[in-house]
């Protein structure tokens, strides 16, 4: 439970139109240095982790490939959203510093959203770069060339932005008249629309559309490559060949459960359990942003050959100098 001083200063500062109150761990407050233990150690993961892989694949020449490129975006994503909630997670369990400002708080609502849409639209496009590397092997390097991949990382930036920006305009017009008091330590639309006390329909239904256009669109996208691979690969001739195909796609089938089954999860925690602990909400939150970005690095490093060669090899060149 907070302490009498905290539920005044809470109170006070409601008040204020310009800030929002981040919570953290309800009914844990007493221990939030304790708390922010584990936190801390899973964003030196991520952060190392991410780093890790983009600099195996900047200095080893063999993994100048469209299937690291990819990897190196996802990386890339993954480091910009552990970095987006870093601040603001970890000044509240260390400082208990609770406040953020609107400009801050809906700059935070951009790049988290921005970079979870940007991790769901690099996933779908390694999916399409299986899809190529298995059903069409020999035209794999004149379809997937570096400024198709160019191409593909500049639409998937684009997209992106087009989809958050319009949500945070339609967000942002509207008065917090309500409690400006969060229920996590970041900002979350699906959270904050919830203070609003003015006709939210418009951005209901632009929520619902971002829906279908990412939550719904992508997995079934990947899930229509993932069924074209599978019927080539039981269409090669050896079980060797359909293992060995399908093994190099199982770091990748990992990456997108590790991503939809936390988002789906969270989506539907604010839609139907709304009346549920709101430790059960933060709880799920947590899970959604930082399960990608701490697991990505250690499936690829596990499960790709290349990657833990690669990494071997950067070790031994820092003992050397």
């Amino acid at each position: 439970m907070l302490h009498p001083s905290s539920m005044s200063e809470v109170t006070n500062t409601t008040h204020d139109p310009f800030y929002f109150i981040l919570t953290g761990i309800p009914g844990f407050e007493a221990i939030h240095l304790w708390i922010s233990i584990p936190f801390f150690c899973l964003y030196t993961i991520s952060i190392m982790g991410n780093t890790t892989i983009l600099t195996v694949i900047r200095t080893e020449p063999s993994l100048h490939q469209p299937m690291y490129l990819f990897l190196s975006m996802l990386a890339l994503t993954d480091l910009g959203l552990t970095l987006t909630t870093l601040p603001t997670v970890m000044q509240l369990l260390w400082f208990n510093i609770r406040e953020i400002s609107f400009e801050a708080c809906f700059a935070q609502l951009f790049f988290l959203h921005g970079f979870s849409f940007m991790e769901s639209s690099v996933l779908l496009a390694m999916s399409f770069d299986r899809y190529v590397a298995i059903c069409r092997p020999l035209h794999y390097a004149s379809i997937l060339t570096s400024e198709v991949i160019g191409r593909i990382g500049f639409a998937i930036i684009c997209r992106c932005v087009l989809a958050v920006l319009p949500s945070l305009f339609l967000l942002k017009r509207l008065p917090f008249c309500h409690s400006h008091l969060l229920s996590h330590s970041y900002c979350l639309h699906q959270d904050m629309i919830h203070l609003v006390c003015a006709d939210i329909r418009v951005n209901r239904w632009y929520g619902f559309a971002l829906v279908l256009l990412i939550i719904v669109l992508d997995p079934l996208l990947i899930v229509l490559s993932y069924a074209l691979i599978l019927k080539s690969v039981l269409n090669t001739a050896t079980w060797a060949d359909r293992l060995r195909a399908l093994n190099n796609c199982l770091s990748h089938i990992l990456a997108v459960l590790v991503l939809y089954v936390p988002m789906v999860g969270v989506s539907m925690t604010h839609r139907f359990a709304k009346h549920v602990s709101p430790l059960v909400h933060v709880l799920m939150a947590n899970i959604y942003l930082l399960a990608p970005p701490v697991m990505n690095p250690i499936i690829y490093s596990a499960k790709t050959k290349q990657i833990r060669q690669g990494i071997t090899r950067l070790l031994l060149q820092r003992k050397v100098h």
